[in-house]
């Protein structure tokens, strides 16, 4: 009777060796990987505590963040588009609208060399220096500031340490004006959008950001894979770290409690081990969101070039642009469009108090119209007929995307954004549904997309791709997949709290700021723990 219970106490025994062994190992592997990840935690945790107040908190403003429309003035349209061209010796071209400042109207003409030529709608003569001129003049407009001189002029056509890829616009101006907050205004003269404004405060604040948030020091001396490789290599690291310090101080809770009963740990030893169990939670999904957002930037930003530019002669536009049949009273802009073999103008009329939009004719699933409340109306013109055509932004939002997917030729110039060399022909592809986007919306088209309004295009693939075309410009303005999605998904809600957006953004915010406080404290005291025992 006796041989059973000495087994029974020696087995325990070995179980007893075997769990403190691998305790041994477990807590040496957790300190090591938590040495190698001290600085990059750091530097990131930092980094990561100043967006939000930076971005929200400390939000630098401008008296004008975009460019109201008004009815154009057609007295000043004394020359038609066609006439201006003529006079100039212009045989094609690649588009027109129509800019207003400094007291004259002009036509702003896209060559096939893609300059930007201005050329005055009242006399036909050609504003020397005029894409700079506008930018300026927009640059102040956005600012409100007519006094202070302008130190420098840049053409952006990249993007750069303090231009980055979330704005989205390029090519841009940047301008910078002589004022006690150094302020630099991006604008994209082709649109007249504002695309950021960045005072002394904020380049500091994207310098801080991209230098120990994004890396870019490992660009300086590698490049954009390497970097990338870098990022996540660490991040893994720190996610393995959380992972064995739960495991630590959750699977052997009850071992760590009877050696600290009999030698209790005090000071610094005793509160990282209590805030870390606490804050591994945050840790975690910091470190998988950030991995798996880094996974997106292998490759490079090719949504500048996505845009539909055909050639026009100037012989082909018949009807000229100011005898347009349409209510002059509420026309903003007008553009050419080139769709079926058909040539069109493009109208961008205001809406009245007294007129009731009428929504296109869409698929049964369309929404357009129902959520979002249109800023303009959009009518199409035939440059043969004068006639007006109904319902045909869709139409082109649709010819649009099908160029865009197209794997031939006409798509040669560029890969899309999603990464994906194979792309889906839309030709017989059913939609699933059409939507106009006035407004972004969080969780699919966000903000950092820039570009409004856009009209959505969902289709049945197998990828379930959706299109996000901004007719005004015959632009993509994105393109997302699912993979796209659960990636967006992971990084909004894991990295950035969306998850918090029902309290409201300053709660959402200060809930960022106050987890990566407590897992930059935990750092901190490992840190200090580290030295003081070596």
């Amino acid at each position: 009777m006796n041989k059973p219970v000495k087994e029974e106490k020696t087995s325990k025994k070995k179980d007893s060796k075997l769990v403190k062994k691998l305790k041994q190992k477990m807590y040496k592997w957790h300190r090591t990987l938590g040495i190698i990840t001290l600085i990059p935690v750091i530097f990131w945790t930092l980094s990561g505590l100043m967006h939000p107040f930076m971005a929200h908190f400390f939000k630098p403003t401008i008296a004008n963040e975009r460019l109201e429309a008004k009815p154009i003035d057609k007295t000043q349209l004394a020359l038609s588009i066609q006439e201006v061209l003529e006079q100039n010796k212009i045989t094609e071209f690649k588009n027109f609208r129509i800019v207003s400042f400094d007291n004259a109207t002009f036509y702003q003409i896209k060559t096939v060399k893609d300059e930007l030529s201005y050329f005055n709608a009242f006399n036909a003569k050609k504003l020397e220096n005029g894409d700079q001129k506008y930018a300026h003049w927009l640059s102040r407009y956005f600012l409100d500031d007519q006094k202070s001189a302008i130190v420098k002029t840049d053409i952006v056509t990249e993007f750069t340490s303090q231009y980055k890829y979330v704005n989205r616009y390029l090519p841009v101006y940047k301008t910078t004006f002589d004022r006690p907050d150094g302020m630099e205004v991006y604008v994209e003269t082709s649109s007249s959008k504002l695309a950021t404004f960045n005072p002394k405060s904020r380049q500091a604040f994207i310098w801080f950001f991209d230098t120990f948030h994004n890396w870019s020091f490992v660009d300086a001396i590698s490049n954009n894979s390497i970097r990338i490789a870098v990022m996540i290599l660490f991040l893994s690291i720190i996610f393995f770290s959380a992972i064995s310090g739960i495991v630590i101080y959750g699977l052997f809770w009850k071992q760590f409690k009877k050696t600290d009963s009999l030698a209790p740990k005090k000071g610094l030893r005793k509160y990282h081990r209590q805030i870390g169990i606490w804050v591994s939670l945050f840790t975690l999904t910091f470190a998988f969101s950030g991995a798996y957002h880094a996974t997106t930037k292998w490759n490079p930003y090719t949504l500048d070039k996505m845009v539909y530019e055909p050639i026009f002669e100037t012989k082909d536009i018949h009807t000229p642009n100011n005898a347009i049949a349409i209510d002059w009273n509420r026309m903003e802009n007008v553009s050419l469009v080139t769709l079926n073999d058909s040539i069109y103008y493009r109208c961008q009329l205001a809406l009245t108090k007294n007129k009731k939009y009428e929504a296109p004719k869409m698929d049964s699933k369309s929404k357009w119209g129902k959520k979002e409340n249109p800023k303009s109306e959009i009518v199409y013109v035939n440059t043969k007929t004068n006639k007006i055509t109904p319902n045909l932004d869709l139409e082109y939002a649709k010819f649009l995307a099908h160029y865009f997917s197209d794997t031939g030729a006409k798509a040669a110039c560029c890969e899309m954004e999603a990464g994906t060399t194979e792309k889906t022909s839309l030709e017989d592809t059913p939609l699933l549904e059409t939507k106009v986007l006035n407004e972004f919306e969080s969780r699919e088209y966000g903000f950092v997309n820039k570009r409004l309004p856009v009209i959505k295009l969902a289709y049945d693939t197998p990828e379930k791709t959706t299109y996000f075309i901004e007719t005004s410009t015959s632009r993509l303005a994105a393109v997302i997949e699912n993979s796209d999605k659960i990636e967006g998904y992971s990084f909004a809600i894991f990295h950035k709290f969306l998850f918090m957006d029902w309290a409201g953004k300053n709660v959402r915010d200060l809930t960022m700021v106050l987890a990566a406080l407590v897992v930059l404290i935990v750092s901190v005291l490992g840190l200090i723990l580290f030295i003081k025992k070596n």
